[in-house]
């Protein structure tokens, strides 16, 4: 393993130094905890399956997906298992999304530069233009009310300060792809291109990496309630835990389909068991790190294609199957 040193070319704006947690799921909302769960797995289509994608659970107890070839935010509710929709600006090509305390849904804007604000209640758009003009892609929240967010092939991190609108950018490489926010605040991303973890220090704005290797393909990360971190290595077919605090690999965790498998999601709930998929094997993995033992679910349908899963404050562990349009439960 190697560290390269790397800097920014763009203006940078201090931040607060402090802590930024979050719940230890950069999402907003404390991943829960089930002390049992049963494996009964639900699931229903969407209204609209045009590449549906990246659900997020708001403080309402309702989980938000980006629809993105058909333009639209969708919202599930869960006790009546129906849905509602809204219409997004001409272009927005929707990717992430994530709901802040205040139920204000945030979004990556893919097609046309931008990140996105969509007030509920409303159904008004608020948008606000990434400066580079990049391909937002991936985005976490702070405790400060920031958004950091990859662009994948605009080789940046950006910085969105919710209270201003205000968004900086800095120079990375190696296509960012997922990323999660440590204890300290430091920003953790995915060089999917490049087989490399890179670190943004937010108060000096310097950039450093770990090489992995190339053919790993990091793609998602999470961040643990303990601090540790957990990465899907697509290439390889395992889950990496990786510590940040002394920036080493823990332990690396093969996964039942092995490399053909294609790890790609992942979240971590409140109990600290780690969640991924296997993209091509239509399998979720649950991983007890104390143990080492992995479980796995066989899901309902098949030709999911799975993107992203997150834990709700139920502890319930929610999926979005790109492919075939339907959103799944596992509790």
């Amino acid at each position: 393993m190697r560290y390269v040193r790397g800097s920014i070319t763009v203006v940078l704006i201090m931040v607060i130094a402090g802590s930024a947690w979050a719940g230890g799921s950069n999402y907003g909302i404390t991943p829960g905890t089930r002390p049992e769960i049963e494996g009964r797995i639900s699931e229903w289509t969407v209204p609209t399956p045009m590449f549906a994608r990246d659900p997020a659970p708001g403080p309402d107890g309702m989980i938000y997906i980006t629809v993105m070839y058909a333009n639209k935010i969708a919202r599930f509710n869960p006790l009546t298992e129906t849905f509602t929709e809204w219409e997004l600006p001409a272009r927005a090509r929707p990717h992430g999304l994530l709901v802040d305390w205040d139920g204000q849904v945030w979004y990556t804007g893919n097609g046309n530069g931008t990140i996105g604000q969509l007030d509920p209640s409303t159904g008004r758009v608020v948008e606000h233009k990434v400066p580079s003009g990049g391909d937002p892609h991936t985005l976490v929240i702070d405790d400060w009310g920031i958004i950091w967010f990859t662009e994948q092939h605009g080789n940046r991190i950006g910085r969105l300060d919710t209270r201003t609108g205000m968004i900086t950018e800095f120079e990375a490489s190696g296509q960012p792809y997922g990323l999660a926010l440590d204890k300290a605040g430091n920003v953790w991303f995915c060089e999917i291109g490049a087989g490399k973890l890179g670190k943004l220090d937010p108060k000096t704005g310097t950039i450093t990496e770990l090489v992995l290797g190339k053919a790993w393909a990091p793609r998602r990360m999470a961040a643990s309630p303990d601090g540790s971190l957990w990465v899907t290595l697509f290439g390889k077919g395992s889950l990496l835990h990786f510590d940040p605090v002394a920036e080493k690999l823990l332990k690396e965790y093969p996964l039942p389909a092995g490399r053909s498998g294609g790890p790609y999601a992942v979240t971590v709930d409140g109990a600290g068991m780690v969640w991924a998929n296997e993209f091509y094997s239509n399998t979720v993995v649950r991983l007890d790190p104390n143990t080492g033992k992995i479980r796995i679910f066989t899901l309902p349908s098949k030709g999911l294609g799975i993107r992203k899963m997150v834990v709700d404050a139920e502890g319930r562990v929610w999926y979005m199957g790109s492919h075939n349009g339907h959103l799944g439960v596992i509790e």
